[in-house]
């Protein structure tokens, strides 16, 4: 019996290992044989703006000029925003920026820092 991941694109269970990479033998597909398991059913992966998978705690910074709602403020881009959490819903990051205080952001619109 194999304890490898099956294929997270097919989901086929014929993977093998090559080097420190993962396998597919039926779509070609290749990934870390580090990179964080898959999540459990039902559970959501949220991922910024260019693929990275965010945690709790993480570290990101601001890609485009954001207006906050109701006021007269701007989160400009590269505003770093530390220790995240994420949450439900669109807009899935719940944090506190300097000078402008609690608000949540869209995952789309940050980078792991």
């Amino acid at each position: 019996m194999s304890t490898l991941p099956p294929c997270p694109k097919c989901a086929s269970e014929y993977t093998y290992e090559d080097g420190d990479q993962l396998v597919c033998p039926e779509c070609a597909h290749e990934w870390s044989a580090t990179a964080v398991a898959a999540p459990a059913e039902g559970e959501r992966v949220i991922k910024d703006s260019v693929g990275n998978v965010l945690q709790d705690g993480d570290t990101v910074s601001v890609i485009k000029d954001l207006k906050v709602k109701g006021s007269s403020l701007v989160v400009k881009v590269g505003t770093k925003v530390k220790n995240i959490r994420l949450c439900d819903g669109d807009h899935d990051i719940d944090c506190k920026i300097d000078g402008i205080g609690a608000m949540k952001l869209k995952s789309e619109f940050v980078k792991k820092a």
